[in-house]
């Protein structure tokens, strides 16, 4: 008989691998889409030239002409990248930040009962590494270093550098510009709950009088702002243990604000990806989402990621949309990395989750550029979703999936397979590998890879399986509907 493999989409990966039955438990560099598992795109390098410095932010934006630009901020500096050549505009008297996040130290961190009595002090606090904040104010940018705390706005000149925006305070973590046209400084001069707004469209005038609306307000918040988001009817405002939504309310408050939820704040300043109406972002134990009511993100990979996540580097966490696909993808940190070398993945259309290995600092969506564009941690500038290379390298088997295990027929019995039925686009652009077992502790058998074609010929037995993919080709493949032709049999 044919048993078909129908192994939903997205991964799973709570519990012990015999929890995942009947799912995928792992992969990298595939997605799965449309009903099918299909790779990753590739990416390639648009320029030789790389930043200075570990790239914790990245802008895109469009002139009043037709020129594109992209602004990337380093732990050491401010670069702009036009689609041809980049340009160093790190501002005059510029404080070089953290390229790392450092553990602080004091009485009372780390687990109870850790290290001997009247050993050093442990882990209590974190300097987090530096991270950048952009938008753009008309057709200039303006942006701030969380470790320098200036606001500077950069006026298109490549032959220029950045400048301190004249009267703006100090001591910021973040900035951004609101529909009505008034710039923010978060965490303005240096307290960590208050937020600031100069006069409208006068990006100078900072003091408020009768004369202008400059404002600001301070957070009823036991947390520390982190960063701000702009959506279509409020600016969201994130502490490191809550959420606040900010409303224009015109003179003479000009903006009110009211506190979303609480529990749910951010991992780092850039873990958050606007979607369409909403905003999704990584907490500290959790994944979250908000478009005019807060909600909890249900996560099939919940204990992969946070049960492997360095704590210490949360600040390095960076969300990327990738609208095409409808994914919002987190870059991380794994425990045993300084730097991010993971990602996890949320299809919000499909509602399915991914993992994988990848390392990028940060991320930009296409739509002012064609491609969605990263850096990596040797500060090279990539367009993904660009062919199936790495920068012309293969990675075939690079992008893999496997599954957990899988009851051949109802599993009462053992089942002797014969045959593999692929659908029309598996073949030859996969390879298979299948390992058997009789009993969920017991041991098991690998056999492959098989490369499939129309009919493909195998004999295992076993009562469950699990399925692994490896890609064969760097090209755009897809896995659908597979079927194995067993009949009931014996361990001989």
């Amino acid at each position: 008989m044919l048993i078909p493999l129908k192994i939903p989409p997205g991964i799973y990966r709570n519990g012990t691998n015999y929890q995942a039955q009947g799912r995928w438990y792992d992969a990298s560099l595939v997605r799965f889409f449309e009903g099918t598992i299909r790779p990753v795109g590739g990416w390639r390098r648009p320029l030789s030239g790389a930043v200075s410095g570990l790239a914790r932010g990245m802008f895109p934006w469009r002139d009043y002409g037709t020129n594109r630009w992209v602004a990337i901020g380093t732990h050491s500096g401010l670069y702009i990248y036009n689609g041809g050549s980049l340009y160093n505009v790190t501002p005059s008297g510029f404080s070089s930040g953290r390229a790392d996040s450092l553990p602080g130290n004091g009485f009372g961190g780390g687990v109870f009962g850790t290290g001997a009595f009247g050993a050093a002090p442990v882990v209590v606090g974190v300097l987090d590494a530096t991270t950048w904040s952009f938008d753009n104010w008309g057709q200039y940018l303006v942006g701030c270093s969380n470790y320098d705390g200036k606001l500077y706005q950069w006026e298109l000149n490549t032959g220029t550098i950045a400048a301190v925006i004249s009267g703006a305070p100090t001591g910021c973590v973040a900035t951004m510009v609101t529909a009505e046209r008034y710039q923010l400084a978060l965490g303005a001069s240096s307290n960590p709950r208050q937020i600031k707004w100069c006069d409208q469209e006068v990006n100078t005038t900072w003091t408020p009088s009768s004369t202008n609306t400059a404002g600001d307000v301070e957070l009823q918040t036991n947390g520390r702002i982190r960063c701000g988001r702009r959506l279509p009817n409020e600016v969201l405002i994130w502490t490191d243990t809550d959420v606040h939504s900010l409303q224009y309310v015109g003179p003479p408050f000009i903006y009110a604000v009211r506190r979303v939820g609480g529990f749910c704040g951010i991992a780092g300043p850039n873990a958050v990806a606007v979607i369409e109406a909403g905003a999704a972002w990584m907490g500290g134990n959790g994944f979250f989402y908000y478009d005019g009511a807060l909600r909890d993100i249900p996560c099939d990979v919940s204990d992969y990621v946070f049960g492997d996540i360095n704590l210490v580097q949360l600040a390095k966490v960076y969300a990327g949309h990738n609208s095409k696909f409808g994914e919002v993808w987190w870059f991380y940190c794994s425990s045993a990395s300084d730097e991010v070398d993971r990602y996890v993945t949320w299809n919000y259309r499909e509602k399915t989750w991914n993992i994988g290995s990848l390392a990028r600092t940060c991320w930009a969506d296409s739509g002012v550029f064609p491609y969605p564009m990263a850096v990596d941690a040797s500060g090279y500038v990539y367009e993904h979703e660009y062919g199936w290379t790495n920068n012309g390298t293969a990675i075939t088997t690079g992008r893999y999936a496997t599954s957990g295990p899988v009851e051949l027929g109802t599993g009462e019995q053992i089942m002797a397979v014969r045959q593999m039925v692929p659908d029309e686009k598996t073949s030859g652009q996969v390879n298979m590998t299948f390992t058997t077992k009789f009993t969920p502790e017991g041991d098991t058998s690998s056999y492959g890879p098989y490369t499939p074609s129309a009919y493909t010929d195998m004999r295992f037995t076993g009562r469950q399986v699990a399925m692994q993919l490896l890609g064969a080709t760097d090209a755009d493949w897809r896995v659908g509907n597979i079927r194995l032709d067993a009949v009931a049999g014996g361990r001989r």
